[in-house]
């Protein structure tokens, strides 16, 4: 194909978005079958690329999707013998429908009135459709856990190859090394299926409507920013829209965030650390990768992509890998993969916050 967005077979998308328009209705006071048709009409369009190179893209990260499910268990450890299904390559649009799909499954519940899905459904979801028109840019991959009977591990071709031609790296060792991340996510809850419901939890009560006065939610946000005024934090969970976000929260609300920040912390951590424990046996390039890749992390964009960043919380989704991969990375060399890999067993061996910090208060509490 002569450009990515202009066909969406060539990348393999169009199983996964029939799939998806078969589905009766969008659930939730977001419109997510708006937000869907809203971001594929806004999508910027991808890198050019020829027909025949982007048949070899397609094939070639089935391949090492496959092809990473091997070494991520061995050196996980997490060896659960469930067949896994093939990964889904999808372009921009199609990463955009699958998402707004996943979403509209997990925060399913009461169907809102008409009239409420009328006066909010709509304009919430072009905000979404928005916000998933700027992230498909950026995502090389993404394991749903929420749709089909085992989950759906995306890979979005034209986004990788777009990072690989700017970092100027292998091809191949990148797409491999990209899949050892992705892979490990699958990986992670065909392990521990409880964790697909533990989200799911989490997110009803984050969504649980209260019937606070607006005053008390403002004078929380009014509070939580004369505190932070002057103080500096490495804290992504107390910084940005995400820092706001949390203090506008009731308890609940705020714990079930604190949980969902701290697992994804975990998740994506030990994704990292997997990914650089396989990569020096099958990726030859994997240092020059990973330091393209980390000097690219911390490249500030325009600034317009700087707010964007800060308003989707980007920026503490970057500092989540950092921090999860030195917890994980400092529970494996002081007790082992086999003790680490507790960690999987309930939502009492998760580390809690403060033990993201502390990996010993984690040891000591969850291994005695």
């Amino acid at each position: 194909m002569a450009q990515e967005g202009s066909d969406t077979a060539e990348f393999g998308s169009t199983s996964v978005g029939e799939r998806h328009r078969r589905r009766s209705s969008f659930s939730g006071v977001v419109d997510w079958r708006l937000a869907a048709r809203t971001g594929a009409a806004l999508v910027p369009a991808g890198p050019q690329i020829s027909r025949y190179t982007a048949e070899q893209v397609v094939a070639e990260l089935g391949a090492a999707s496959e092809r990473a499910e091997g070494p991520v268990r061995e050196v996980s450890g997490l060896l659960d013998g469930r067949q896994v299904p093939m990964a889904k390559i999808v372009d921009r649009p199609g990463w955009i429908e699958a998402t707004a799909d996943s979403m509209a499954q997990l925060t399913d519940g009461d169907s809102p009135s008409a009239e409420w899905r009328l006066l909010a459904g709509k304009p919430a979801g072009l905000q979404a459709g928005a916000m998933l028109a700027f992230l498909s840019t950026a995502i090389l991959g993404q394991y749903d856990p929420f749709t089909g009977a085992d989950g759906t591990l995306l890979l979005v071709a034209p986004n990788v190859v777009a990072v690989e031609r700017a970092l100027g790296v292998s091809p191949s060792d990148f797409r491999l090394w990209v899949c050892l991340h992705e892979v490990t996510h699958r990986v992670q809850f065909s392990s521990a299926p409880w964790l697909a419901e533990y989200m799911r939890t989490n997110v009803e009560v984050l969504g649980e409507a209260g019937d606070e006065p607006l005053i008390d939610i403002v004078s929380r946000l009014v509070d939580a920013v004369r505190a932070r005024r002057g103080a500096a934090s490495d804290d992504p969970t107390t910084r940005g829209m995400v820092g706001l976000l949390r203090a506008t929260q009731a308890a609940p609300q705020r714990e079930a965030l604190d949980r969902l920040f701290v697992l994804g912390t975990l998740l994506e951590g030990h994704a990292d650390h997997v990914m650089d424990a396989v990569g020096p046996a099958v990726v030859p390039t994997v240092e020059q990768i990973r330091g393209a890749f980390d000097r690219r992390r911390r490249r500030p964009g325009n600034p317009v992509q700087r707010v964007m960043r800060a308003l989707l919380g980007v920026d503490a989704k970057v500092a989540q890998y950092v921090r999860g991969k030195k917890f994980v990375d400092e529970v494996v060399a002081s007790v082992g993969v086999a003790r680490f890999n507790t960690v999987w067993s309930e939502p009492d061996t998760l580390p809690r916050p403060e033990e993201i910090e502390s990996p010993t208060r984690w040891i000591g509490r969850v291994l005695g």
